[in-house]
Formats: structure tokens, sequence, C-alpha cells
């Protein structure tokens, strides 16, 4: 599977349960950590859960082996690392707090809602 297929499993998984203002950063020659930064959010512990959940079964079912998962059970920013593409799922509050759009912001967004639909 391409980098691009395993980011658009990852943002459809998420969009599946409906994470809210779902942005894609490509990272290619900006970061070494990933090619992708998938950035959203929920509105409560629970969907932020769900959301990082369904991501997790997704690339699985796809044959990719999740990293590592931080944050799961506090469900206010949970990081899945899937390799290439590094899924970051925010509770609302947190995303406007570390607002890593701005730190990124030489990163280019990539657009995917065309995609989705």
């Amino acid at each position: 599977m391409s980098d691009r297929e395993l980011l658009m499993t990852a943002v459809k998984a998420a969009d599946d349960k409906r994470a809210e203002d779902i942005m894609v950063l490509n990272m290619k020659g900006i970061s070494l950590i990933a090619d992708y930064f998938i950035i959203c959010h929920g509105n409560s512990d629970k969907q932020v859960q769900a959301i990082a959940r369904e991501i997790r079964e997704k690339a699985e079912e796809q044959g990719h082996s999740l990293k590592r998962m931080e944050g799961f059970d506090e469900a206010r920013w949970v990081l899945i690392d899937i390799g290439d593409v590094v899924v970051h799922v925010f509770h609302r509050e947190e995303r406007s707090y570390y607002n890593l759009e701005r730190l990124w912001g030489d990163a280019p967004i990539e657009n995917v809602q065309s995609e989705l639909n």
C-alpha cells in the first residue's frame, strides 16, 4: 500500500467517526518523522477515542502495524503513529490550544476532501 493509500485510509476512518476539520499536512522534506500529518478533532472524550480506535482498526485491516498510540485513555490529544502517516486526534479545546497547523505553517496542505465523497 502506498503512502497516499494509507493516508486516505486514515482520513476516511476519521471521517466515518465524524471527526471535524480534518486537515492533512504534507511533511515531505520538512520533517523526518513522517510524510503526512493528519490533524482533526472530536467534541467529546468518547468521540476522540472512537476516531482513534477506527483509524487503528482500519490501518490494521490494511496490513499496517501501529507503531505507537499515545494519549488514548485521557482522550485529549491522541497521537497515532502508522509509520509515514502520523495522526493527531484532538479534543476541541486542545486543538486550538496547541495549534499544530500554525506550528507547521510551512507545510503544504493536501486537499483530501474531494476523495472523501
